[in-house]
């Protein structure tokens, strides 16, 4: 096997095993995938001596590479893009693509100037391009902390919408550093942004119709669709950059814009697509970029104190102040408002276009300067992921805008017993969410103070119309087997597969179950055949829930002595606010100290009315 074969083998390793380690630690991806790519850098060199694309410091054509994918990224990040979520916000959004936008831009380049030593031409160009932000860095942070209600979304549209927008505003400002201020630099440089945004827009849009017709009339088959349309988002790209420089970023987030917005064709696997793609592309993506920057002692000097006050001064001055302006008069809450103040991540976009413009000043007085241009936009790239990596779930939490490790339900049904155990969960400060088809079933758990909603459990209304801040797991409870393991499917992605539950089929429909491949279930809930019949026929026979509270002196033992073999525990709460879930591949832990929810089936004589705990 050649080097090549083993480098890529080894980058590709690296970044997914960055992922899973962050998951099993709860530590930002980005931060590990950073840190294996400086390793890497260091241990075996930068990427173009391993792939055998030479060490001009031009990267050959590993940036046309990087583009490409950073083009796939921010489709698939258009495609996240509902235009009913910032129904409320979208003031607020433009403001932070256009108010904002513009004071990090003048901020960065004076700090930059003043703090970095940058003359005024590249100082401006560093700051244009920092104004981007862009999927590549957001949607990681926001899949990581799951901030609660509207402000999810804002961060969201702002970091995808701007990355286009700042990648062309740091093109115009290129254009004019690197041949100097003509005579006609307004109408140069207004000419060239109307053509990048008229050629992005067209191209953007004749693809998503030519996408969204192809769906429709099923002219393609089902197999074929993600290739046919990642090479038409590929294609798009690479023309739309031809005609007008940096325009194929504009023009593939308005493909994606456009198809997800869209009502005719259905595009759910192409968003699964797309979304498991895009795990991959960033993994490799920063893995790659940064094990390119093979920074020396001499580059630390030159940097100095001011690059890390520079940094600082990104954070905890201009992103505040940009924020501050752009919301001001806003509906956003203070604690909104401070949580936006505290993301602005950068990421691929600005590494690749930075090495880019470095390329583009070989062979000119400004060369030096380019150089240094790559040094400290890692440096930002370094400092913003770190620092917001390690700090925005604590922050997002402190201002009660997030949760770690969620705890709430959301359940499929709104039955009698569904609503008791909600209820129940409830009093141990769990959050709760019903969804059901029934109109009784929803006003009956309004009535007892719950939260519900009237919608069926797979609609589009559910999965992106709620909010779904502290809601961790998923419980299907409902009558129709089939409806369970819809949910269980449909709720797998955001929630995982260990968080998804679903009661056990009935006979007349086990076989059917069975059929389905594993990983497209929920995981059997409370323990082998307790279907919704039994559940039923346990209820109307006088079955009860009833929390204990187990200790040194009344332990699991005593509780079964006293209450039968037959009592069933549903679910166990170790401490307050948290929860475990008794499952069929799932033992759950009843020592002492806890509590436990059970349903106890009524004895000889029926309950004593003095009995405490009971929920009826």
């Amino acid at each position: 096997m050649s080097n090549t074969s083993i480098y890529l083998a080894v980058v590709l390793a690296l970044g997914v095993g960055a992922q899973w380690l962050a998951w099993r630690t709860k530590l930002p991806a980005i931060v590990l995938l950073l840190v294996f790519g400086f390793a890497l850098g260091l241990g075996v060199g930068p990427p173009e001596d391993n792939l055998g694309m030479g060490s001009d410091g031009g990267g050959g054509p590993l940036l046309p590479l990087v583009s490409l994918a950073v083009g796939v990224i921010l489709f698939e990040g258009g495609l996240s893009l509902q235009l009913r979520e910032i129904k409320e916000t979208r003031a607020v959004v433009l403001r932070l693509v256009t108010v904002s936008l513009l004071v990090t831009w003048v901020g960065s380049a004076y700090a930059a100037h003043v703090m970095m030593g940058f003359t005024w031409p590249m100082a401006t160009l560093l700051g244009a391009l920092l104004t981007v932000s862009g999927p590549t860095v957001v949607l990681p942070l926001l899949r990581q902390v799951r901030p609660t209600g509207r402000i999810g979304s804002v961060i969201k549209w702002e970091g995808i919408v701007n990355d286009p927008i700042g990648a062309v505003l740091a093109a115009l400002v290129f254009e004019v550093v690197a041949h100097g201020v003509g005579d006609h630099v307004a109408w140069d440089s207004s000419w060239m942004l109307l053509r990048t945004a008229v050629v992005g827009l067209a191209l953007g849009g004749a693809a998503a119709v030519l996408i969204i017709y192809m769906l429709q009339r099923y002219l393609v088959p089902d197999y074929l669709q993600n290739p046919i349309v990642l090479g038409v988002v590929v294609l798009v790209f690479a023309l739309s950059n031809a005609i007008a420089e940096e325009s194929g970023l504009v023009a593939v987030t308005a493909l994606g814009v456009i198809v997800a917005n869209q009502t005719r064709a259905s595009i759910k696997h192409v968003i699964e697509f797309k979304e498991n793609l895009r795990v991959l592309l960033i993994a490799v993506l920063f893995i790659v970029l940064s094990s390119r920057v093979q920074v020396g002692w001499d580059d630390v000097r030159d940097i100095g104190w001011g690059g890390l006050a520079f940094v600082a001064t990104l954070i905890l001055v201009i992103r505040p102040i940009a924020t501050l302006l752009a919301t001001v008069g806003s509906d956003l809450s203070r604690n909104e408002r401070l949580l936006l103040s505290w993301i602005h991540p950068r990421g691929i976009v600005a590494a690749a276009v930075a090495s880019f413009f470095a390329l583009r000043l070989q062979g000119t007085p400004l060369a030096e300067e380019g150089e240094k241009l790559v040094l400290a936009t890692f440096l930002v790239i370094v400092g913003t992921v770190l620092t917001y990596g390690l700090t925005l779930g604590p922050v997002a939490r402190k201002l009660g805008l997030s949760r770690e490790d969620p705890q709430g339900v959301l359940f499929a049904g709104a039955g009698l017993l569904t609503r008791q155990i909600a209820e129940a969960l409830g009093n141990e400060n769990v959050p709760t969410l019903l969804v059901d088809t029934n109109p009784q079933n929803v006003a009956a758990a309004r009535m007892n103070g719950l939260r519900a909603h009237y919608a069926s459990i797979g609609s589009e209304f559910v999965m992106q119309g709620l909010d779904l801040g502290g809601i961790g797991r998923m419980i299907a409870m409902t009558p129709n087997d089939e409806v369970n393991s819809i949910a269980a499917m449909e709720f797998r992605e955001l929630f995982g597969s260990e968080n998804v539950y679903q009661l056990a089929p009935s006979k007349k429909t086990s076989e059917r179950h069975r059929r389905i491949p594993q990983h497209l279930r929920g995981r059997l809930l409370f323990g082998e055949g307790l279907t919704f019949e039994e559940l039923r026929r346990r209820s109307e026979a006088g079955a009860q829930l009833k929390k204990t509270t187990l200790s040194e002196d009344f332990t699991i033992a005593d509780f079964r002595k006293k209450y039968g073999d037959t009592a069933l525990v549903l679910f166990t709460f170790p401490e307050p606010g948290r929860m475990r879930i008794a499952a069929e591949d799932q033992s759950l832990d009843l020592k002492a100290g806890g509590k436990i929810l059970a349903l106890i089936d009524p004895p000889e004589g029926g309950f004593s009315a003095g009995e405490s705990g009971i929920l009826r």
